[in-house]
């Protein structure tokens, strides 16, 4: 009889239990285990120093490996050189050679394997077409701006004919507007090209936008792998809600609970509630009108509160109900929420995943 059970996504990088010590101290990677699927944009999330960079810094050979394993489509790359690897770096700083041409700046690593110029020429030049830079080969990189920078970054990565891509938060030195444009084209070569990005990055906003799968890290070690939907509606752990953002983790008899900022609501101290619904005094603390809506910050009520202390509960009014019923910093209020609003919290168990 068949299985109807689906066959996995094969692994474009499996970790074993990797980990990085440096001298006595606490690791800088705690023993991780992760599955990467094959042609899937994984994002590495996290705050400083909680690992992720080493994490990348590890599987590209530029970090040695205390202990564990880095298998890349079943091949044991963990004591391989970085170029023997499968692999190709793309550094936050782009890393571009300022007295070269864009066009010899992709063709470089084929000049250092003795490839001849006719050959890496005409490979560079297909693959700065490929970036929409074909028109500016013979700049150099004072003469670009960032974006064009970055296309050049990636072309060059790209030259090598690697199975994994590996950014190291490419955007980060990017404008705002610039950064929004730049993430929207590492999205679309990345299902052109059919590779495995792997892409470290602190902003939750670019990893959801760009990830099939988050790896959220804290202190060394994995809090949460998923989908950004399920990592961002299903926190595994009050680090990854905080974190995240949008969500109040609010102390229940049963527990901690996450309860996003949008599906918390607020009423007078004396308004009736609907049946049901789980309550909580609280005092407002902070009124921030963000155009669409007005965000109110709150403490619970009866808490001491400081010059300095800042909310310790969010909530998301429209910028019609606000209106129509105005709070004042000051104003005690109810904060109320329904069961299936209120997502348990708890330490998560290493987690292993595969991209979908």
């Amino acid at each position: 009889m068949q299985s109807l059970t689906p066959e996995p996504t094969p692994a474009a990088i499996e970790i074993v239990a990797l980990t990085k010590r440096y001298a006595q101290g606490k690791p800088a990677v705690d023993a991780i285990n992760l599955r990467i699927a094959s042609g899937s944009y994984c994002c590495l999330l996290g705050p400083s120093g909680c690992g992720k960079s080493t994490t990348l810094r590890m599987i590209a050979g530029h970090e040695s490996v205390t202990s564990g394993d880095i298998l890349l489509e079943n091949r044991n790359i963990t004591d391989l050189p970085a170029a023997a690897r499968g692999t190709a770096m793309m550094f936050q700083s782009f890393a571009l050679f300022p007295h070269l041409s864009a066009l010899d700046n992709v063709a470089f690593s084929l000049k250092m394997k003795g490839v001849a110029k006719a050959e890496r020429q005409a490979k560079a030049r297909d693959l700065l077409e490929r970036v929409a830079m074909g028109h500016l080969a013979e700049r150099k990189p004072a003469e670009l701006s960032g974006g064009q920078q970055q296309r050049v970054a990636l072309a060059r990565a790209l030259i090598t004919q690697p199975r994994v891509l590996l950014l190291d938060e490419p955007l980060s030195a990017l404008d705002p507007f610039l950064r929004i444009q730049m993430r929207a084209e590492l999205r679309r070569w990345q299902k052109e090209l059919g590779l495995t990005f792997i892409h470290v990055t602190h902003s939750q906003e670019e990893a959801m936008a760009l990830a099939d799968t988050m790896v959220v890290m804290n202190h060394g070690v994995i809090e949460q792998v998923g989908s950004p939907h399920e990592v961002y509606n299903r926190p595994a752990s009050e680090f990854v809600a905080r974190f995240m953002g949008g969500h109040n983790v609010i102390d229940t008899p049963e527990g901690k609970v996450g309860v996003r900022t949008d599906h918390l609501q607020i009423v007078p101290a004396s308004a009736e509630l609907p049946w049901g619904a789980q309550r909580m005094q609280a005092v407002v603390t902070d009124v921030e009108y963000q155009g669409t809506y007005v965000l109110l910050g709150l403490q619970k009520q009866g808490v001491a509160l400081s010059a300095n202390a800042t909310a310790a509960y969010s909530v998301m009014v429209s910028e019609a109900t606000f209106a129509a019923r105005p709070y004042q910093v000051g104003q005690g209020v109810q904060l109320h929420w329904t069961p299936d609003q209120a997502h348990p919290l708890s330490v998560p168990a290493p987690a292993m995943a595969v991209a979908a």
